[in-house]
């Protein structure tokens, strides 16, 4: 500052603590001065009060230091023409900044000087705060989307940001002046690494300010600001309010979903339930499924579970599948009904009548799968609106129909499951229910009452027909082990294994009885 360049200023001690931040400034004489400060005060003084002594000079130092004082500047020439090394060694010790000021400068003018600097920081900080207020109220008024919000981010910060979901993947992101290149290299092992204790933190090895978007058990992703320093606080409010304008938007989006959603599962209930409607083929027309020189092909999507996932999928899942199905739908210009029907994914689509439908269904479902790993139920393709119930009902048989085991398969048709598909369609009647505990209950009471394993051995054999080896090895258990399973599972059943009948009738059985009892 030319204030205090005019008065020769030179730093002579505590050079470590040199970056810390001035707040105000103080002019005394005092020594007992220490209570009367704030942390960041700047001290000037002429040194007229101070003590002489090496102790004396220690001790208001440290007074100095215990109340977070950001600097001692000291005016030579009225008290001392040369700072006292005991003073020079205090400071030094205590990383206390030391100024020398060589010729009489007016505290006054240093005092007007520093306050109107930090006032004026104070002010830009203030007009900052509403540029940043104002830009993200009309932002959220305006229900603008994140590519909006993230070119907002990117001119008020002049830095990059990355939007990520909560599987840390960049959803997008916008270059500030740094190289954006090494900013996003290895991106989710270095996302992941960076855990948000709290709401907005810095993370200083990576130089990320970051802020959570959702609620913390909820989040549904991350806000991510390139700051190489501490960052200041305009900039944690920032992006604290791009995170609520990402959330608005949401919110916004959400409420528009949820309308079309409804929509589309009244659509598709009536479909199912009176599908000879008069008003039925004018209702889909309007919510944008043509009607007139198209076929129509129901599809039921099945979320692939990890293995250590039991039960159905949670809703949020459910909701990631409908979201990438809408979008592969629109992105393959296939017109569609998607909603969820007694909790099923499902889905009727409005092809060209000379188009390949077989080709464009499977095409949709790859769309999906690159998004969410998902298992595709399709039923045969009907020629009118008023047959489409029986393609979705027969989507449903198919997806119900598909085993665990066959789930790296992406589209099935009913076609493709056999037996099972027979024996989806028959789930509801109460003689399968019967036929299965006539075949099976001896094996299950005698599993329960000894801990045994007579249900799994019947599996494994009929897995692997005529390979009892191999049946073994499946079950991790010797031959021998695996002979005698077989021998009390006959005797059991009253039955002859190697009869095909009896093989068949206990085939039939154990499929029926893991479709019933599917989660």
């Amino acid at each position: 500052m030319p204030v205090l360049r005019a008065g020769g200023a030179e730093l002579v001690a505590g050079r470590s603590g040199a970056g810390g931040q001035v707040r105000w400034v103080h002019a005394t004489e005092l020594a007992d001065v220490a209570p009367l400060l704030r942390s960041g005060d700047l001290v000037l003084t002429t040194g007229i009060a101070l003590p002489g002594s090496r102790s004396g000079l220690d001790e208001f130092v440290a007074s100095l230091v215990a109340r977070g004082v950001a600097g001692l500047v000291v005016e030579l020439g009225r008290r001392w023409t040369a700072v006292p090394h005991p003073l020079v060694l205090a400071c030094e010790s205590r990383g206390l900044p030391l100024i020398v000021l060589a010729r009489e400068t007016s505290f006054a003018a240093v005092t007007q000087s520093v306050g109107e600097r930090i006032v004026e920081e104070q002010l830009e900080e203030l007009r900052e705060a509403q540029r940043v207020h104002d830009t993200f109220t009309e932002l959220s008024i305006a229900e603008a989307g994140p590519a909006q919000i993230l070119d907002a981010v990117q001119q008020l910060s002049a830095a990059a940001v990355v939007l990520e979901d909560e599987q840390h993947r960049v959803v997008d992101y916008r270059s500030g002046s740094a190289d954006i290149a090494g900013f996003l290299a290895n991106w989710q092992a270095r996302s992941r690494a960076v855990e948000t204790t709290s709401r907005t933190l810095w993370h200083e090895a990576d130089g990320w300010l970051v802020t959570r978007l959702g609620r913390r058990d909820r989040g549904w992703g991350r806000l991510v600001l390139q700051v190489p320093g501490p960052p200041p606080q305009r900039l944690i409010a920032m992006i604290e309010r791009a995170a609520a304008a990402l959330a608005m938007y949401r919110l916004h989006d959400q409420n528009r979903s949820g309308l079309v959603r409804r929509t589309h599962h009244e659509l598709l209930l009536a479909v199912l339930t009176d599908p000879d409607a008069p008003d039925l083929p004018q209702r889909c027309e309007l919510l944008g499924l043509p009607v007139t020189g198209r076929v129509f092909v129901g599809v039921a999507v099945r979320p692939v579970l990890p293995m250590d996932r039991p039960g159905g999928p949670p809703s949020s899942l459910a909701d990631d599948v409908i979201a990438a199905l809408v979008r592969a739908a629109h992105e393959s210009a296939v017109p569609a009904l998607v909603a969820t029907v007694e909790g099923e994914i499902r889905a009727l689509l409005s092809i060209a009548a000379d188009a390949d439908a077989r080709a464009i269904v499977d095409e949709l479902a790859e769309r999906v799968a690159r998004r969410q790993p998902v298992v595709f139920g399709v039923g045969r393709t009907v020629t009118r609106i008023d047959l489409a119930d029986r393609t979705l009902k027969e989507s449903r048989h198919v997806a119900e129909s598909v085993p665990q085991e066959a789930a790296d398969r992406l589209v099935h048709r009913i076609d493709d499951v056999h037996v099972r598909g027979l024996l989806t369609v028959l789930g509801d009647d109460e003689r399968l229910s019967l036929f299965v505990d006539r075949e099976l209950r001896p094996l299950r009471e005698y599993d329960q009452r000894y801990a045994g394993d007579l249900m799994a051995a019947l599996r494994a054999l009929l897995r692997y027909p005529g390979n009892k080896s191999e049946a073994a090895a499946s079950l991790s258990m010797s031959r021998p082990a695996f002979y005698d399973r077989l021998a009390k599972i006959a005797a059991l059943l009253r039955v002859d294994l190697d009869d095909p009948d009896i093989r068949v009738s206990l085939h039939l059985a154990v499929i029926a009885d893991e479709m019933l009892h599917r989660p």
